[in-house]
């Protein structure tokens, strides 16, 4: 008991402290919306506890090292009412997605959530689990069948479905089945058609550009607590461990029937929705719909904005008007890798069909105003979901916006430009700060404006002020008056993301600069790519700088396939192309041996004692292929001046 009473203590002080830090302007705008919502609609809270089963006694969880990936302790300040450091809708999010451990679905079908931004969810088959989406990391995914085993008894697993192609679906796969008996056909991995496509280009081709600013919209490196993380708005804080990927053995091609594992699913493809290749599915022997990530427990991103190819609205409606059509009135739980289920027929259609609106609301009247002259900032600050839509808990903003999400549209449709000339051909951010602070007067006249309107709780022009000041004179008084805006943005933001873009923001700029983005992904997912992705991958990385005059022929053989691809540099571009023609030099290995080598892991010579590498032609040319390449930065700067 005292332990207990410790630990109230300790979080009676914590809140007490982050009280201080909101300012009277954000303290009323956090009450002002928690009148305008229904706090006294529990059904969430209901649906998200039914089916616990237990969690885990031990809340750390450790990689193989002993290195913690998850301490499922830091989310015990979410009690009680919402402190002024944080949105009202928000918190109430963020005690939601908390929620830790095994939860019954229905009869056959299980979850484990709160260990990760996603949940794994366990199918019972006739031989083995079927498991679907199974987290991000190794770790946490071998974390999440312990716990399955414990509670529902051994079983192998004898299938894997990968939803859609983002990494939360997928990277903890090797977590879950042994590589080894997916390639002897012993477990089956299905996933949508066009997914290593997808899964390669997000996070191989783009990655370290989204890799950093993924940091900052996940919170990665705040600290949980009342003034820092509370949540990244669609579940737990993402763990930590090893992105693995594993590439599927069969592809759904089409919407049709089959059968796995003595399981009948009903699939239904929803390409350019929420991911590009993305699908739904519906098990009829259980009357369960599985809506992928195409439907959750709140408003989802046409845009995200860590970055990614801009998501089709219109399409999203209409696949979940399908989806209503096809399996709402035979659904009687609807269960996804995101949030709690929803169970009830009538609860089911009503959630698919307004959160439908909701995306058909923001396209539609998007593109109204866009087609009266507005630019997406200006529909982005004037749209809003009508009440019917706004006030359901599943249409609130906690991780995509109305305001965000009306840019994106508009995006999708007119580009970034906005017609008007004076922006056809902008300056560069650092120079154009550098202009703008000298027409106001110079520094020291900025800062004080940004005083100013950081006094009057003018929090957006402070930013737009002070972040001009900071690009052109990064003074540690220009970036502690931008931190402290930039803080009470994030405490009255009723987006996750939105709050840990800011708060990482500020953080960066009094000091502690983050980690950046990070490599840990791309070289396990180019390890599954065939051989033309990873010279889609070289070619990004190829440096205009080393390669001036550059006219280069070189050949790259996959054995195991038999796959021959010339690659040719001219005019500081790469080529490549499936072909039998004469190189300079042809290099024969495995996808993972070129990278080994190109990454200089393995020395030439250390690869081919080991056999895994042939040599053939002209040495030096691949020597001097090697060095014509750059390695991304393992992140940079989003808030502060580039180093140049």
């Amino acid at each position: 008991m005292r332990i207990i009473a410790f630990a109230a203590m300790v979080l009676a002080a914590t809140a007490a402290a982050a009280q201080d830090k909101a300012a009277p302007a954000t303290r009323s705008a956090n009450a002002a919306l928690a009148a305008q919502l229904d706090f006294t609609d529990r059904q969430d809270f209901d649906f998200a506890e039914r089916g616990f089963i237990g969690s885990f006694a031990d809340p750390v969880i450790r990689d193989a090292k002993g290195a913690v990936i998850r301490d499922l302790r830091e989310v015990e300040f979410l009690r009680g009412r919402a402190p002024d450091t944080v949105n009202p809708s928000l918190w109430r999010n963020a005690q939601l997605t908390a929620r830790h451990g095994l939860f019954k679905v229905a009869d056959g079908i299980w979850q484990v959530r709160g260990l990760d931004l996603s949940n794994l969810t366990v199918i019972r088959g006739r031989t083995g689990w079927i498991v679907v989406d199974p987290l991000t990391t190794a770790e946490v995914a071998r974390a999440a069948m312990t716990l399955v085993t414990k509670h529902l008894g051994a079983r192998p697993v004898s299938a894997v479905i990968y939803t859609h192609s983002h990494v939360d679906h997928f990277g903890g796969v090797r977590g879950v089945v042994d590589e080894a008996d997916v390639k002897a056909g012993k477990v089956a991995i299905y996933a949508p058609s066009g997914f290593l496509e997808q899964a390669l280009s997000e996070n191989v081709i783009a990655g370290p550009a989204m890799g950093t600013r993924a940091v900052y919209m996940f919170g990665n490196n705040l600290a949980s607590g009342p003034a820092g993380h509370v949540g990244t708005g669609i579940g737990a804080r993402g763990a930590g461990g090893a992105i693995t990927l594993i590439p599927p053995t069969r592809e759904i091609a089409k919407d049709g029937t089959i059968e796995i594992d003595g399981v009948r699913f009903e699939f239904q493809l929803t390409p350019g929705t929420e991911a590009p290749a993305e699908m739904n599915f519906y098990l009829p022997e259980l009357r369960a719909l599985c809506m992928a990530e195409n439907l959750g427990g709140a408003l989802h991103n046409i845009l995200t904005p860590r970055g990614a190819l801009v998501r089709d609205a219109k399409a999203w409606a209409d696949y979940l008007t399908e989806a209503r059509r096809r399996f709402g009135d035979r659904s009687d739980v609807l269960f996804t890798p995101h949030f709690w289920p929803r169970w009830g027929t009538s609860v089911i259609i009503d959630t698919i069909e307004r959160q439908r609106d909701a995306y058909k609301f923001i396209h539609d009247q998007t593109v109204r105003l866009m087609n009266k002259g507005y630019s997406g900032v200006e529909i982005g600050n004037m749209l809003e979901l009508p009440p019917e839509l706004g006030r359901a808990w599943f249409n609130r903003g906690n991780y995509g916006s109305v305001s965000f999400n009306a840019r994106a549209v508009y995006q999708r449709y007119m580009g970034h430009y906005d017609g008007n000339p004076v922006n056809l051909d902008p300056l560069p951010p650092s120079d154009l700060a550098k202009r703008y602070v000298a027409a106001l007067g110079g520094s020291k006249r900025v800062l004080e404006l940004g005083h100013q309107a950081n006094a009057a709780g003018d929090y957006r022009w402070a930013t737009e002020l002070l972040g001009r000041l900071v690009m052109t004179e990064p003074s540690k008084e220009a970036r502690d008056a931008l931190a402290a805006a930039l803080e009470q943005l994030a405490y009255r933001a009723e987006s996750a993301p939105w709050r840990n873009i800011y708060l990482s923001g500020a953080q960066d700029l009094r000091g502690r600069p983050h980690a950046g983005g990070s490599e840990r992904a791309s070289f396990e997912l180019a390890r599954a790519m065939p051989l033309s992705s990873l010279l889609d991958v070289l070619a990004v990385r190829l440096d205009p700088a080393k390669t001036a005059g550059v006219d280069l022929t070189v050949a790259f053989v996959n054995p195991s396939i038999g796959e021959r691809r010339v690659v040719r540099i001219a005019r500081s571009v790469l080529t490549h192309q499936r072909s039998d023609a004469p190189a300079a030099a042809t290099l024969t290995g495995s996808v993972p041996t070129i990278l080994a080598l190109l990454g200089r892991a393995k020395t030439p010579m250390e690869l081919i004692a080991a056999g895994a590498l042939k040599i053939d032609g002209d040495a030096a040319a691949l020597q001097q292929f090697a060095t014509l390449f750059e390695t991304p930065p393992n992140g940079f700067p989003l808030v502060l001046p580039r180093v140049q």
